[in-house]
């Protein structure tokens, strides 16, 4: 199935929005993470599109979406994307939906699942950054796989991963190798990954998502797992074995966050399991579907 990944786009009071959508039936929206673009679902949403009404945004600041507002120096925390999506969903007529996610996207999942329960009809996440990691993140022995999330932060870090295009490469060949199981997964769609990150604003844009998340991960490795309340949500998890940074131990205290989940173990995956691996990964997700989705 051909998807247009680039030739539709939607109004909203803040940004426009560029989508992907094929397909019929129960709606299910795909939310992508860094280092990524609506084009991570590459590999799923032709086998989901048989039967439901696939949509795939790209996140504020990332892909083709624009923004209407100046940039804040606060960056971009997971409630304003949460909101993103509320009125991306909105203006798109979308009452009550599916949510698949991923890294960024898992953040923004359970931002919209606790503030809008009666819109969201199940969840299935890729891996998983909830509250439970909790220290974990800013555990010592795990620093060697976050310092990006520093770096993000620097005023810097745009202008050095742009500053050619050689730079951009090496820099996000590393991430999509490094957090790959299947190490050439990514290989033959590495320059359209930069040509995307190259795009006017979209590093910064990326990297605006690590300025606004780090007050929430810095209260986790402070203070701990966080109290929030638990989804209701059916759940399902399906996470990469050789994750290295959304590492699979870390979903040892799911059960305290969501009441109703399936977690699967993707033994040949790694970071980015829907891409490593999308004929598991799209088995999973029509199976889970396919019994919550009637």
């Amino acid at each position: 199935m051909e998807i247009d990944w680039t030739g539709r786009s939607i109004e909203t009071p803040e940004l426009t929005i560029n989508y992907a959508r094929a397909g019929q039936g129960a709606p299910i929206v795909f939310l992508h993470g860094w280092p990524e673009f609506n084009r991570t679902w590459l590999h799923n949403m032709p086998a989901l599109a048989d039967g439901y009404d696939c949509i795939a945004p790209d996140l504020r600041g990332f892909g083709r979406t624009m923004s209407k507002v100046p940039r804040q120096d606060s960056g971009t925390p997971p409630q304003l994307l949460a909101k993103d999506l509320k009125d991306f969903a909105d203006a798109l007529g979308l009452q009550r939906f599916a949510i698949v996610s991923h890294d960024v996207g898992s953040f923004v999942a359970q931002q919209f699942a606790l503030a809008y329960p009666d819109r969201v009809s199940a969840l299935f996440f890729f891996n998983c950054a909830y509250p439970g990691i909790g220290k974990r993140w800013g555990d010592f022995r795990h620093f060697p796989e976050t310092w990006y999330q520093q770096f993000h932060q620097k005023e810097l870090a745009a202008a050095l991963v742009g500053s050619s295009r050689e730079a951009a490469r090496i820099y996000f060949r590393y991430f999509l190798r490094h957090w790959s199981h299947q190490k050439e997964a990514f290989s033959p769609y590495l320059e359209e990954w930069v040509d995307n990150f190259l795009r006017p604003g979209n590093l910064q844009g990326g990297f605006d998502w690590y300025i606004g998340v780090a007050r929430f991960r810095a209260r986790m490795m402070q203070d701990g797992a966080l109290t929030v309340p638990k989804i209701a949500t059916p759940t399902y998890f399906l996470w990469g074995a050789h994750d290295p940074v959304l590492r699979y131990d870390f979903s040892d205290k799911l059960d305290e966050y969501f009441a109703d989940f399936t977690l699967e173990r993707a033994e040949e995956g790694g970071h980015f399991a829907h891409f490593e691996v999308p004929d598991v990964a799209n088995r999973c997700m029509l199976e889970f579907f396919g019994r919550v989705l009637v």
